[in-house]
């Protein structure tokens, strides 16, 4: 298929990366979460491998741009009413 797996970003710990899929899952975009803290048992492992979130090549730009959230402009600065 040629298509390989980009890790797009990198979590602290499970619970964050799970929200950070379920954003891609409702947009249509597969990933993975890619981790090693013994299946939850051991989480101080994350300070060492934290959780990875990856998703299709085909799929980076766009599952970035839904992560970093809306960029309409002047949204969230001071004096954008």
């Amino acid at each position: 298929m040629g298509d390989d797996l980009t890790t797009i970003r990198t979590f602290p710990n499970d619970a964050e990366a799970a929200l950070a899929q379920a954003v891609l899952d409702a947009n249509g975009i597969s990933s993975v979460l890619v981790g090693d803290n013994a299946g939850g048992m051991m989480p101080w492992l994350n300070t060492l491998h934290p959780v990875r979130l990856a998703v299709l090549a085909s799929d980076v730009d766009l599952a970035r741009e839904l992560l970093d959230g809306p960029t309409a402009e002047g949204e969230g600065e001071p004096g954008s009413d």
